[in-house]
């Protein structure tokens, strides 16, 4: 199945995305990139195909304009800043919404790295519309006193070897009130670049989307 590139509206910006919608999709999920990526991160594209084979709907996003990404690149802070980025991921959420090919669709977020903070703050924003939000490598400590507020359920993937990361992810979880689950891959560093550990974080992303987005 073919993506399409898309311009979406996020408040007075426009994103550039790729969309990727399955015949009788079973639900969307919104992918929020990590520090210094964007839609065209290998890893993210990776769990993306592997959802889109089991009938769920995706759109990859670069959460920064390119002459933001340009300010980044030096600065490294709007990668960290959660308010600007949850914002975006928001107004993307109320785009498919509007979207012919995804409207009706229930909402997940994927995020990784800092986008899992900015993911479970947009989560907290629009609580009918996100269904669900996983985490991979993420900093969801980052979302801060919206973690409380999580409606959708929720799953935290890290990597056993991934350490501080895997402690703010203990933090984070004993937050959360809604429906969660940590999942620590044995052997995992941040990128689950090990054989067989990125396949792993698909596995367990794509039964957590069917789950609660069908």
């Amino acid at each position: 199945m073919e993506e399409r590139e898309v311009r979406l509206s996020a408040g007075p910006l426009a994103l550039e995305g790729s969309l990727g919608v399955p015949d009788n999709a079973r639900g969307i999920v919104l992918f929020a990139h990590g520090s210094g990526s964007g839609r065209h991160s290998p890893r993210n594209r990776y769990v993306a195909e592997s959802l889109r084979e089991l009938n769920l709907a995706t759109l990859l996003i670069d959460l920064l304009t390119p002459e933001e990404e340009e300010v980044d690149l030096r600065t490294r802070h709007l990668r960290f800043d959660i308010g600007l980025l949850a914002a975006r991921l928001a107004g993307a959420t109320d785009w498919l919404a509007q979207e012919p090919d995804t409207q009706g669709l229930r909402v997940g977020y994927f995020g990784a790295s800092t986008g899992a903070g900015a993911a479970l703050v947009a989560a907290a924003k629009r609580p009918e519309a996100v269904g669900a939000v996983v985490s991979r490598g993420g900093r969801p400590d980052l979302a801060g006193e919206a973690l409380p507020r999580v409606a959708a359920p929720t799953l935290l993937i890290v990597g056993g070897e991934d350490e501080p990361v895997v402690g703010m992810n203990r933090e984070a979880l004993g937050q959360i009130r809604a429906e969660k689950v940590l999942e620590v891959v044995p052997g995992a560093t941040h990128l689950f670049e090990e054989p067989g550990k990125l396949e792993e974080v698909a596995r367990l992303a794509a039964e957590w989307f069917v789950r609660h987005l069908g």
